[in-house]
């Protein structure tokens, strides 16, 4: 991987979160060819995750499946001449690639492993009481150690599309102000950041998807020196990819039509997606602009304790019986209540169920507290001695536990001149990677909604049905904000065009909150992406302070696209 080399690069993709499958990375280097195979293993949460693990050990704090999956493939790496570049360093690269070594001695092999480090902020002390704060940094120090001749190369925080970015730019021989390429490169690193999310997994059409009793396939780019590139996947792996799959995960957790990061700006609304043939989607036209002048930190603190119980309500009266249990453990808790106590919604069962579980219906306690004293054994010993002394049917799905630390996530952002993006390389050399050129001004993210280009029709006929008779969804959560991607399916209807013009008119923030009543008192933003077909929806604060510490049934809103798809709107019959 030369600098200036022109042929196009082919990168794939073995991992999507810190969890995927095991068997991924030899599926994907025994699939076909490849020059580069990347892995995504950290999430926010997982940042969480691996600062708890290193308060046990210090000299841990990275990916310790990656290790393993190293274990098994990097031989075989090595042989195909396939470079591997993974963010499973976390809280620890420098940990990471000392274990790699120590690992490939004991296989006899001699790789040239490269860290990335200087995204751990801590030592600033810029945050108190910080269990983790991480920059997200680019991929220009990824692309450093490519061209000095590392094999692999492991890092901390960078954003997730940084994985591709930087193999394209030592690929290709980009200069750090070649924006639309680095943007066209950003874009297919989104893409394949969360696995087979591109091939078909968590996607709302996926009765239509072939295969689905084969493991789905992990998807690879072949990107072009002009920044363009082409999604496919390897032969003979379930699943498909569609332009319906590929926007799918463009609309994932993004905020405005402007994603902002390390090394650029992407203009979202300049894709252009082109079905060229069976798994292969063209992805062009990708405009790019100067990066911010700051870096996005994640920091995660220690909130404190948590703990839950579920309850079974089963047949008539169970508004009464929750009311009732609710009184009483209120009540038994009344001496050192937790600081926060949430009791889930009540759904009334069907009547005359015919069967006893649906005759019943689930009603969730979760408390949190500073301490765990109070969400310890006071509150599971209260929760178990209303066995015999509560509504009739009284169970618990499971038996008490133990209280578990949460924490709380904050998005925070820091001046480049804070952050020494550093490559240690595998000769133990040391390299500070420049900053690129940067925008004049703080760039911000588009708030509110764009107005919409489409006029507004005469008044038609409409019926009430799903919002999702024809349109697909993709969602999950930025720290507390829930992100809902929807898009009209391109299913070979004449009136694609016209549904758009309707999804476009339709989602607005006020329509938002109707459809998630939980969204009635906050801020929404929406972004119009009329060439990917759809709208981009961001609810700040329905996901509180984090997955890790949000009580919502669905911490992450991985279901919530599905449940709004599943809302009835009016939709006017010549649409149909």
């Amino acid at each position: 991987m030369t600098e200036g080399q022109q042929g196009v690069l082919r990168i794939g993709n073995c991992s999507g979160f810190y969890g995927d499958r095991l068997t991924a990375m030899r599926e994907m280097l025994e699939g076909g060819p490849l020059d580069v195979l990347t892995g995504d293993y950290l999430a926010e949460l997982t940042m969480l995750i691996l600062g708890r693990d290193r308060m046990k050990d210090p000299d841990l704090g990275y990916a310790r499946t990656f290790v393993r999956q190293a274990e098994n493939c990097l031989g075989l790496a090595l042989e195909n001449g396939v470079r591997i570049v993974a963010n499973a360093g976390g809280l620890n690269p420098a940990g990471l690639a000392d274990r790699l070594r120590e690992v490939a001695r004991g296989l006899g092999l001699d790789p040239a492993v490269a860290h990335v480090e200087g995204d751990d902020l801590r030592p600033l002390g810029l945050w108190d009481g910080a269990l983790t704060a991480n920059a997200y940094l680019g991929g220009l120090g990824i692309a450093a150690a490519l061209r000095a001749g590392a094999d692999v190369v492991v890092t901390g925080r960078v954003t997730d599309a940084s994985l591709v970015v930087g193999p394209a730019v030592a690929h290709h021989g980009w200069t750090p102000e070649q924006y639309d390429e680095l943007a066209g490169a950003v874009v297919a690193g989104h893409v394949l950041e969360c696995g087979t999310q591109a091939t078909g997994g968590n996607f709302s059409g996926f009765l239509s998807l072939p295969d689905r009793d084969r493991p789905l396939g992990f998807p690879l780019a072949e990107i072009a020196a002009d920044g363009s590139s082409v999604i496919t996947k390897q032969a003979g792996t379930g699943g498909a990819v569609t332009v319906d799959t590929v926007t799918a995960q463009l609309v994932y957790e993004i905020q405005s039509t402007r994603y902002l990061g390390p090394d650029v700006t992407t203009h979202l609304d300049s894709i252009r997606l082109d079905q060229q043939g069976p798994d292969r989607v063209a992805i062009s036209g990708v405009r790019g602009e100067e990066p911010p002048p700051q870096l996005k930190v994640c920091v995660n603190e220690l909130g404190g304790f948590r703990n839950s119980v579920e309850l079974v309500l089963t047949g008539l009266d169970v508004e009464a019986k929750a009311e009732w249990v609710r009184d009483q453990l209120t009540s038994a808790l009344a001496g050192r209540p937790p600081q926060e106590t949430s009791w889930s919604e009540v759904v009334i069962p069907p009547a005359d169920a015919a069967t006893e579980q649906g005759a019943s219906t689930l009603l969730r306690c979760t408390v949190k507290d500073p301490d765990a004293g109070p969400v310890g054994r006071p509150f599971t010993a209260a929760a178990v001695e209303l066995a015999l002394a509560s509504y009739p049917g009284f169970t618990l799905t499971a038996p008490p536990a133990p209280p578990t630390p949460y924490g709380v996530y904050r998005a925070r952002y820091v001046d480049r001149a804070q952050v020494v993006h550093t490559v240690v390389h595998a000769d133990g050399t040391r390299e500070t990677v420049p900053d690129p050129p940067v925008a004049t001004g703080a760039h911000q993210p588009d708030i509110g909604i764009r107005p919409s280009p489409y006029p507004a029709d005469a008044d038609v006929l409409t019926r009430r049905l799903p919002l999702g008779t024809f349109v697909h969804a993709r969602s999950g959560d930025k720290g507390g904000d829930a992100n809902l991607g929807l898009w009209v399916a391109r299913d070979g209807s004449e009136r694609r065009d016209a549904r758009i013009q309707w999804l476009s008119k339709l989602i607005t923030p006020r329509r938002i909150r109707e459809l998630v009543p939980e969204a009635a008192d906050l801020e929404v933003d929406c972004f119009l992406l009329p060439d990917l077909g759809g709208v981009n929806v961001v609810i700040h604060g329905l996901l509180g302070d984090g997955v890790a510490a949000s009580t919502r049934f669905d911490p992450q809103a991985k279901g919530l696209g599905e449940w709004v798809r599943s809302r009835h709107v009016s939709i006017e019959d010549g649409l149909l």
